[in-house]
């Protein structure tokens, strides 16, 4: 039962990070209307999630990540990378080999949210 079953992205800007986050993996973004905040469902295939306006600051650059990180799986690390940042992304850890299993990078949206993706590859060294 402990699996990952929801996650939420906050957002200066919702509209923009809806866009970037469909145009990346195809996300659907429905608004809730009977929510008492600014609230978006994000329908994927695979996982239920949300995007909501963020309600308080970014946090300053350097001070780190205060969320808890969630990694995309991807068919092509090099194609996504490249799409992530056309759209306004930002590199925040390049890739990397996790041996043998995949290849992995973290990104950052444009509101400055930290997300990952990988590759799986066997053959990663």
């Amino acid at each position: 039962m402990n699996t990952l079953g929801y996650f939420e992205i906050q957002s200066t800007h919702p509209e923009r990070e809806m866009g970037f986050y469909k145009a990346l993996f195809g996300w659907t973004f429905v608004k809730e209307t009977s929510f008492p905040i600014e609230y978006y469902r994000i329908e994927t295939k695979t996982i239920y999630g949300g995007l909501l306006k963020r309600p308080a600051a970014v946090p300053p650059p350097g001070s780190g990540t205060n969320a808890f990180v969630c990694s995309i799986q991807v068919e092509s690390f090099d194609l996504t990378s490249h799409l992530i940042l056309e759209r306004g992304g930002e590199i925040a850890l390049p890739k990397f080999a996790v041996p043998g299993r995949c290849w992995q990078g973290y990104f950052m949206d444009p509101d400055k949210n930290t997300f990952g993706i990988f590759e799986v590859d066997s053959d990663a060294r």
